[in-house]
């Protein structure tokens, strides 16, 4: 509960007048699902997963294995780094998660039997920042102060969609 001052605008023969109201009331917020930073990065990991590794990986379990540790250690991380800012929502470094998350696809890639980098790069950096930054931060939103918070980012393709294509980019790099 917290006070809450608006103001009312009354019009008496021309004359606009605004009088302050004082209220105490529980703050609302509003919990958004983004499409461009959640939902695409989302069924894009799950075609990928569904689809792509059973066709293209030569032991598609070991690439499943790989993607869950690169995601645990991503969304460990990113979770770490996540800033909650009073009226504003969580903040990561813009370039932290996509170079972590290119750092783990390339320490796990080559180890036992070989799998595509890239497909761990994209997995591993979207659901680990989305994990990481948005739903592991759930428990903060009320205490943000933030009348309007959205999961997977405040703009169209945020931190998640771009953290997963920045980790390829990083990857070809470095391979």
């Amino acid at each position: 509960m917290e006070p809450i001052i608006t103001v009312r605008e009354i019009t008496f023969f021309g004359v606009k007048w605004y009088i302050p109201e004082f209220s105490i009331t529980q703050r609302k917020t509003i919990v958004a699902l983004n499409v461009g930073g959640a939902l695409i990065p989302l069924f894009i990991s799950i075609y990928i997963l569904i689809f792509v590794i059973p066709k293209l990986e030569l032991n598609p379990l070991i690439t499943y294995i790989k993607i869950l540790i690169a995601l645990i250690v991503v969304a460990l991380t990113v979770h770490a780094i996540a800033t909650p800012i009073k009226g504003l929502g969580i903040a990561t470094p813009a370039l932290l998660p996509p170079f972590i998350t290119a750092l783990i696809s390339l320490l796990l890639y080559q180890f036992y039997i070989p799998s595509n980098p890239f497909i761990i790069s994209y997995i591993s950096g979207s659901l680990g920042t989305l994990i990481g930054a948005d739903l592991m931060n759930l428990n903060k939103i009320s205490k943000l102060g933030a009348s309007f918070v959205s999961i997977g980012g405040a703009g169209t393709f945020d931190g998640v969609y771009l953290t997963g294509l920045i980790a390829i980019f990083l990857t070809l790099l470095l391979v």
